[in-house]
């Protein structure tokens, strides 16, 4: 009879699993918890603790700190955050992934460009209500940009500007203000709403300058002295500037909006009916001279 059950042990160890720390444990009832302690709430806050935005809320507010002197009164201001949220944002755009977007065919370059156009790539987008104010063109991949465009930026270094020139194109930099961009952002959401084109306000004080630099190509500039800062930025980049009148494309690189305009070939004032497709213009005198001021 032993000699069975030693039989019937040996056997059902040699089914089990090899003895280890890894399934070692205690014996049922060898070990009792002890219960934490609950306060003097006995429980009944949860373990949120008494009163405060982390008992109500469960989360504090951003940038606090527990303590009576947090991060921004221990240190002295900096005046160069000074007026920081009012300064303007020029998003950045890289010339190798504008190049990008010609070769996949998201812009045509048989067009003039502008935030529009960028903008209904879906691949650059502009945010007014963050305080953009158009594009900044980078010079990152400008050794290897291809393409002859005319296209309009808010922002361009000297180094875009010889790329871009180089390979007989145009560039142009131009003010937006931020209910012009609104309208640029999505036309078509903008033509919905049946409202006029609104008219470009003049750049302020502080970047009328820039804009009306030929040096820059500012679009209030004198297309004299654009056409010699052309040739003395070829000049000193070491590149023949070509001749935009002898160029096929002469009427697509000469294209320009009026210093008013919003849009290529829409004026001020007009209201686009998507609808019935029709384009209603102003009539009454004062209208027409007040958008064509």
């Amino acid at each position: 009879m032993s000699s069975n059950i030693t039989e019937k042990a040996l056997g059902l160890l040699r089914g089990l699993p090899r003895v280890c720390l890894a399934n070692l444990r205690d014996a049922p009832g060898a070990k009792t918890p002890k219960r934490r302690g609950r306060g003097q709430h006995g429980g009944d806050k949860h373990g949120a603790g008494n009163k405060g935005s982390l008992q109500r809320q469960n989360y504090t507010r951003v940038g606090y700190e527990t303590g009576n002197n947090p991060f921004y009164l221990r240190f002295p201001l900096e005046p160069y955050y000074r007026g920081q949220h009012l300064k303007r944002q020029y998003p950045p755009l890289s010339m190798s992934t504008l190049q990008k977007m010609i070769d996949t065919n998201r812009i045509d370059t048989t067009k003039a460009i502008d935030i529009v156009a960028l903008c209904n790539t879906g691949v650059f987008r502009i945010s007014p209500n963050e305080h953009h104010f158009g594009v900044h063109l980078t010079d990152e991949g400008a050794d290897i940009f291809k393409a002859k465009i005319n296209i309009e930026v808010q922002w361009a270094s000297e180094a875009v500007i010889a790329a871009i020139e180089r390979m007989g194109g145009v560039i142009r930099t131009a003010y937006y203000d931020q209910h012009s961009l609104h309208a640029m952002m999505n036309p078509e959401k903008f033509f919905q709403k049946g409202v006029p084109i609104p008219r470009r306000k003049i750049p302020p004080q502080d970047v009328i300058e820039y804009y009306s630099n030929p040096a820059t190509r500012g679009y209030l500039a004198d297309p004299e002295k654009v056409s010699y800062a052309r040739f003395v930025l070829a000049q000193k980049y070491g590149y023949v500037l070509p001749k935009l009148e002898e160029d096929k494309d002469y009427e697509m690189l000469v294209e320009r909006k009026d210093p008013r305009q919003i849009f290529y070939g829409l004026n001020p004032g007009w209201v686009v009916n998507l609808r019935d497709k029709i384009i209603l213009k102003p009539q009454d005198e004062e209208l027409v001279r007040y958008y064509n001021s």
